[in-house]
This record gives C-alpha cells, structure tokens and sequence, in this order.
C-alpha cells in the first residue's frame, strides 16, 4: 500500500510538465518584506503575483516544491462557480452581495485563462466546456434547475439530454446534464509552475524546501521563521489549504480531508479520442461521491474519484476507479492504465471555500472543495488586495473555528462516504 503524499512524483502531471520546475535555494538570512506567503501551491502563487503586481515587496515560502500539494495533483478542470447557485448565494447573502459574489465565481475561469495569456504559461491550456452529467431522474432534475439557475445570470450554459450527453463526451451512462461553456482544462503542475515563475519575474523571492517553523506576532507585523532564516513581514497570507498545520492554531481542524485517486492510461487511439471527451471537454458527474474525467494533452483518458481517507492509498478503491471506468466508457476498456496518484482535498462543512483573518494582518485563504483551479487563482487577488489594502472579498470573512468533532472525522468520514452511497444509488444529486 503507497502513500498518497509520495505519489506526487510518479503523476501524469510530473512526466509531462513542460514548465519547468523552479531552481531556488532554500531561505536563509533574514527578510523585511510587505508580504510574507506561506505555500507555493496556486493560492499562494496566485497571491504573490497579485500583491507584486500592486507594488509590494514579497516573499514565498514553500515546504516543498512548487505544485507539490493538491496544485499539482488535481484533474486540471477549471469550473467557473461554487457548489452554491446563483439563487442560492443571494439567498444566503442578500441580493446585493449574492450577486456580487455571483459574478465575481462565475468570472473565475476568464482569472484562469488570462493570466495564461498574459504571462505565456505553458500549460495546454483548452476551453471546451465542463459537462455535469446526471447519473439519474432526481439528479437530472436538480442539475437542470442549476443550468436554468445560471442562465437567468446570463452564463453561456446548455441544457443536454441523453443523445447531447453521448455526442459530447462518448457514453451512454447518463441521462443528460448541462454544459457550462466557461470552463476547460490545463495542465495543472505547468499552470502553478507559470504562476511562480511569473511571480519571481515581478520581484517576489521565492524560495522552496523552507518550511516555515514558527509564526510570531512581530509588534504589529509577523516573524516567521525557517530552519536558516527569519523574515518579518506586515501581512502574512496562508495558502496550504489541505496541506495545512497546526502552524496556526486550529487551522488543520477548521476542514475535513478526503483522498482523490486519478488513473490515466495509455495514449487512446486517435478514433477513441475524436469520440471520448473531444475538443478538450471535461466532465464530473452528479453523485455525492462523483467521478471526474478528460483527456489529457496527449490524449491519455483521466478518471478520478474520491472516497478514501487519510494517506494511504487503498488498493480496492483503485480498482473500483479501473472498474468505474471503464463501465462508463466501454470502448477504452482495453487501454492499459499508465499512471496512479492520489491527493488530499479540503472540504469544509458548507461546501463553500473559506476567507479568515486568524489575527491582525494574518490572512487565510482554503477549502476549494474540489474546485481549487479555478476558485484558488480567484482567492490569490482576493487575499493579496486584503493584505495590502484592508479590501473586504467578495466572499465574506468568516472566523477561523475548528470542526468540533474533527477527531472522530475519520468514522464520520466513513458513515458519510456510506450515506453517500445510499444517496448516490437513490439517484440523488451531490
């Protein structure tokens, strides 16, 4: 049984990259900057270019690598929104804001692909459409009203039926769904790795493998300090999401982490790539337990899934994936499997990413749910406008609080994945 962490390095995402990795040398001496960044994953990449590109003086430190947590390891699916609908956040936040907050999320992927653009990023960049597919008539249901949802805002989205369904991305597993026409896919360790070289061409110091060992109140500033060094700094912005510790207090307990496994086989045929998941589409499905799915760059079928928790990877949820699988698309069910990895994903309580201010000047940006390409690259301007500007996000600041049962997550998890389940066979959607 592997360990998910180590998986990192033997990803699809790890052999193809075409961004190369950043040369730096860990950090030592001492800083004085405007901006301290912990995390090189895309939040933190995100802010730091945002906050240099304001004029602040920055600097990012990453534990490990660039792109080594759930930034290098996701589908590389960049889904405009949140899993709340744009009637349901005026509901939860008044008309004003809801809407506010409505364009801001439903402008996530433009963030996404602009700054690939601008900044050249090299990371098979493709905007084709998301797909959520319906597993069942009460799902079908439920996302119909959510595509009708978005229409009433103006989103360029689609209904789909069946026969729709099967053109777009080759099965006939689903009984329709919609298409919303702002997302696509991306390499996503190229895409993080562009962040932080754009990032150090604006002037940020970035510097890997210094993880950052304790975080002091510095008069009204910072002192973070590494195994060589010290940095003081005005503002301090925490982007390590599911990656977190208890560097701040309460931090690892305030979300709950789930394990996504993705395959990748071999290179398809070039008949099965024109009729699987063609022009760079991208899919997810209804279930509570969904799996997500696309072609890669170099036409290889992607299919991920969650399900386990905790680091190690479990064998029989592997084969569940291979299984799943291929039942949906029956016509690859001979192309070997190439590649296996895994990451965490944080999740928290109302399904919606969370802003905290933990203390004066001490920002946190987390929990993507499972939409962090797109949502992390939007909280990098959020946070970094906060930092230095006081600017209130559209999404408001919430107070960093731990889950209070957290320490039994591990059988709430478990009875949770079993209600899921039950929920997903009675053809509910997620």
């Amino acid at each position: 049984m592997g360990s998910s962490a180590a998986s990192h390095d033997h990803s699809l995402w790890s052999a193809t990259a075409r961004e190369a990795a950043l040369v730096t040398e860990p950090f030592s001496g001492e800083s004085r900057v405007d901006l301290a960044v912990i995390g090189g994953g895309i939040t933190g990449c995100s802010t730091a270019l945002n906050a240099a590109e304001a004029g602040a003086s920055v600097i990012l430190l990453e534990a490990k690598t660039i792109g080594w947590g759930a930034s290098g390891r996701n589908g590389g699916q960049v889904i405009p929104g949140l899993k709340y609908d744009p009637s349901e956040m005026s509901a939860k936040y008044g008309a004003a804001a809801g809407r506010k907050l409505t364009e801001a999320v439903g402008n996530a992927a433009d963030v996404v692909f602009d700054r690939i653009a601008k900044h050249r990023i090299d990371c098979d960049p493709k905007r084709s459409g998301w797909v959520q597919a319906a597993h069942a008539a009460p799902a079908l249901a439920r996302v119909q009203q959510r595509a009708q949802d978005w229409m009433n805002v103006g989103a360029p989205v689609e209904l789909l039926d069946g026969s729709d369904i099967e053109r777009l991305i080759g099965t006939r597993a689903y009984l329709g769904g919609w298409i919303d026409k702002r997302a696509g896919t991306l390499q996503p360790l190229s895409f993080v790795r562009g962040l932080a070289r754009a990032a150090r061409e604006a002037g940020v110091a970035v510097h890997e493998n210094s993880a950052v060992e304790s975080l002091e109140q510095d008069g009204e500033g910072w002192r973070l300090q590494t195994a060589r060094g010290t940095v003081r700094a005005r503002s301090v912005v925490l982007g390590t999401d599911a990656y977190s510790t208890p560097l701040v207090a309460d931090l690892p307990n305030a979300m709950l982490l789930v394990q996504s496994a993705q395959l990748a086989t071999e290179p398809l045929s070039p008949n099965l790539q024109a009729h699987i998941l063609p022009d760079g589409r991208c899919c997810s499905e209804t279930r509570r337990l969904a799996f997500y799915f696309r072609l890669s760059p170099d036409g290889r079928l992607m299919f991920g899934g969650r399900g386990a928790v905790g680091d190690a990877e479990n064998p029989v949820f592997t084969e569940a994936l291979i299984a799943a699988m291929r039942r949906i698309f029956p016509e690859a069910a001979d192309a070997p499997v190439a590649f296996r990895w895994s990451g965490q994903i944080g999740l928290t309580l109302d399904g919606l990413p969370h802003i905290h201010e933990a203390a004066p000047n001490l920002h946190i940006g987390m929990g993507y749910n499972g939409r962090g390409v797109a949502m992390a690259t939007v909280m990098g301007g959020w946070l970094a406008a906060k930092a230095l500007r006081g600017e209130a996000s559209p999404l408001p600041a919430t107070p960093l609080a731990p889950i209070r049962w957290h320490r039994l997550r591990r059988p709430a998890l478990a009875l949770g994945v079993g209600w899921a389940w039950a929920r997903d066979r009675m053809g509910f959607a997620g």
